[in-house]
């Protein structure tokens, strides 16, 4: 999901940051994902704990993602209302499929023959 190179100029905590964005931008993070917890991303990256926390916070104070206590950190919804109740919409569709067992192709044409309807 997300890479650290070592051998960049580039502090880790700021190529973590960017990554993150990047993927909310281009929409393989959705609105409502649940991110990986601090200590195990650092665990998974090879970095310290303090480095994904600081990651974290900066993506938080910027609105990208939002905390939930113990619960976990989640990619926040974006823009403006419509498109934030829209996102939350699909994060729960997305969710209801998983729950039954359906496919993701079988699901994806579903959703998109009931837009087109």
């Amino acid at each position: 999901m997300f890479r650290i190179d070592a051998s960049s100029s580039v502090p880790p905590f700021e190529q973590l940051r960017d990554q993150v964005v990047e993927q909310v931008s281009s929409g393989r993070l959705a609105a409502g994902a649940k991110l990986p917890t601090v200590r195990g991303l650092a665990i998974d990256l090879g970095i310290a704990a303090n480095t994904v926390a600081r990651a974290y916070r900066e993506l938080e104070a910027s609105g990208i993602i939002e905390t939930r206590g113990r619960a976990g950190s989640f990619v926040a919804a974006q823009g403006d209302v419509v498109e934030q109740r829209g996102q939350q919409a699909a994060r729960e569709y997305a969710e209801s499929i998983r729950k039954l067992g359906i496919d993701t192709d079988v699901a994806l044409e579903w959703a998109a023959a009931a837009l087109r309807s």
